[in-house]
C-alpha cells in the first residue's frame, strides 16, 4: 500500500509519467422491442425483455496529474489483450517517455509475462524495460485512481442498454475525448501518513521484547 502511495506523492516529471491502469466490463443488451421516446414530462422507456448479447472489456489508463486518459474497448481481457493495451501506451501514447510508471492490481494478466505470450522475445523484453510496475495489494485495488475514472465512465456513457461492441466503443470515445478536453484532473489526498493512522489495524503489531 505504501509503495502505491508513495508514487502518488512523486513530483511531475514527464519523463516518469505516472499512469493508473484498470480494466472493466460492459454487458452487451439486446432490446426486443423498439424503446418508446422520450417525450415531456416522459423519460425514454424500454421494455423489461431483453437478449444477452455477452460482454465486452473496457481497458483504461489514465494520467491523474495531467488529466488525460486512453481508453480501448475490446471484445476479449486476455494476456495478449493488456499486453497489445500497453504496447500501445508505450510506443504511441508515451513514446517520448523513458520510462512509465505504471500502477496496476495484481490480475494475473498484469505482468511482463504476458509480453512474452503476445510478442517475440526480443520486442517482449523491450517493451518490460519501459515500465516500472507498482501493484496495488490484495483487496487495496481502491488505491488505483483508474477506478475513480472508470466509476465516472460508467455513470457517465455507459448506462442503459448497449447491443455491440461498437456502440460501446462509440460511447467511450465521445466521453474520452470530452473528458480530456477538460483535462479533468484526479485531486488525490490518501496519504502514507493517513495509511498508518486510519488504517493501523492492517500494520503487523510488535510487541517489545522481553
Amino acid at each position: 500500500m505504501e509503495d502505491v502511495l508513495a508514487v502518488y506523492q512523486r513530483p511531475y516529471d514527464p519523463r516518469y509519467p505516472q499512469v493508473c491502469l484498470d480494466e472493466g466490463s460492459k454487458q452487451l443488451v439486446k432490446s426486443q422491442r423498439e424503446s418508446l421516446p422520450m417525450q415531456s414530462g416522459k423519460p425514454q422507456r424500454e421494455d423489461y425483455e431483453y437478449e444477452r448479447e455477452g460482454y465486452c472489456s473496457v481497458f483504461r489508463a489514465c494520467e491523474p496529474v495531467v488529466g488525460t486518459r486512453v481508453l480501448e474497448v475490446r471484445p476479449r481481457r486476455t494476456s495478449r489483450d493488456w499486453a497489445e493495451f500497453v504496447r500501445d501506451l508505450i510506443e504511441v501514447q508515451y513514446r517520448d517517455a523513458e520510462k512509465l510508471v505504471l500502477v496496476m492490481d495484481n490480475l494475473n494478466t498484469h505482468t511482463c509475462a504476458s509480453f512474452y505470450e503476445a510478442f517475440p522475445a526480443e520486442k517482449a523484453w523491450e517493451l518490460s524495460q519501459k515500465l516500472e510496475i507498482h501493484s496495488t495489494p490484495v483487496h487495496g485495488s481502491w488505491l488505483n485512481m483508474a477506478e475513480i475514472d472508470l466509476s465516472v465512465l460508467a455513470r457517465q456513457a455507459l448506462k442503459g442498454r448497449l447491443a455491440s461492441v461498437q456502440e460501446v466503443q462509440e460511447r467511450v470515445a465521445e466521453w474520452q475525448q470530452t473528458r480530456n478536453q477538460k483535462q479533468a484532473r484526479i485531486n488525490w489526498r490518501f496519504t502514507t501518513q493517513d495509511a498508518r493512522v486510519k488504517l493501523k489495524h492492517l500494520y503487523p503489531k510488535l510487541t517489545d521484547e522481553a
